[in-house]
């Protein structure tokens, strides 16, 4: 049966519309003008208010991020804390979630409780940095992976997912068959919990890729920066590693600032590219895992 909208429905539907339009417009057009510059000359990005698209389009940005071995060696690092990182934060944050979703485990409110103590209350950075440092791993690529390995509040997340979601009725038909806790999550719990698992993937994987402030503070050996932390340092020092440099000064100076500001939009494109990958294949199980792992009650 098909419903016909009032001339005041009308009206406010369209609104809503050019709403939705004009903010949309808003948050993308940063997003767009990064890369119509990055293939822009820089010496025209700045000649119209508007950049709507490439002005004299060029690649010698890209081709100087590409030619750049320290971009490529963050880039290496980059991807190998992401997906250990990552990797340990899921499997941690399961086993930390799942048990306390147990209702037949006894302590796991006051366990809770101490969790969620930690979210608002930490030792702080010069604390940690010692931790580290008595357990050797400074100056490490397991400084970058290991430390943070559980964030209660996805943890809490993945509780309630599997607190809701997981039918007490079927724990028990799976104990009756003679299966094990640890059997128990590894082929009934997990397989049914894809969408927050999905969810805890983009979380801590998009947190590991976009993260700095951790190399930052505990390394000091470039061969182990991540590509955020060479990232940092072409966009704030404006340093682009000794090779970078030595190529943009053998052009003449009048090219020089031009050409740095190329590379900074073509290096923040492709550090931003992974995620943008990466995001549409989870963003099905999202809203899912959001919605039902949210906190209730």
């Amino acid at each position: 049966m098909h419903l016909q909208l009032s001339r005041s429905d009308k009206i406010f539907n369209w609104l809503n519309i050019v709403l939705v339009g004009v903010f949309t417009l808003i948050i993308l057009y940063p997003l767009l003008f990064v890369v119509f510059a990055s293939l822009s000359d820089p010496r025209q990005i700045f000649d119209n208010i508007l950049l709507l698209w490439p002005r004299g389009f060029t690649l010698e940005g890209y081709k100087r991020v590409f030619e750049n071995q320290d971009i490529w060696m963050g880039f290496k690092n980059a991807i190998i804390y992401t997906v250990l990182g990552t990797a340990v934060n899921v499997i941690m944050t399961t086993l930390a979630a799942y048990p306390l979703s147990r209702r037949d485990f006894r302590g796991r409110n006051v366990i809770t409780m101490l969790f969620t103590f930690t979210m608002f209350f930490s030792g702080g950075l010069i604390p940690s940095y010692l931790v580290n440092q008595q357990l050797g791993i400074v100056n490490t690529m397991w400084v970058m992976i290991l430390p943070g390995a559980v964030s209660v509040y996805n943890m809490i997340i993945m509780r309630t997912y599997f607190q809701q979601n997981i039918p007490q009725e079927l724990e028990e038909s799976a104990f009756i068959d003679g299966a094990t806790d640890m059997q128990l999550l590894i082929k009934v719990v997990l397989p049914l919990s894809t969408p927050i698992i999905a969810v805890m993937m983009m979380f801590y994987g998009v947190g590991r890729w976009n993260g700095y402030f951790d190399a930052m503070i505990y390394l000091s050996e470039r061969e182990l920066f991540p590509l955020q932390l060479i990232l940092r340092e072409i966009l704030v020092q404006n340093q682009m590693g000794d090779a970078a440099n030595q190529a943009i000064m053998n052009s003449n100076q009048g090219e020089v600032n031009a050409l740095k500001q190329s590379i900074k939009y073509a290096v923040v494109v492709v550090s931003s590219v992974p995620v943008l990958v990466f995001y549409p294949i989870v963003s099905k199980y999202f809203e899912k895992g959001i919605m039902v792992g949210a906190i209730k009650g």
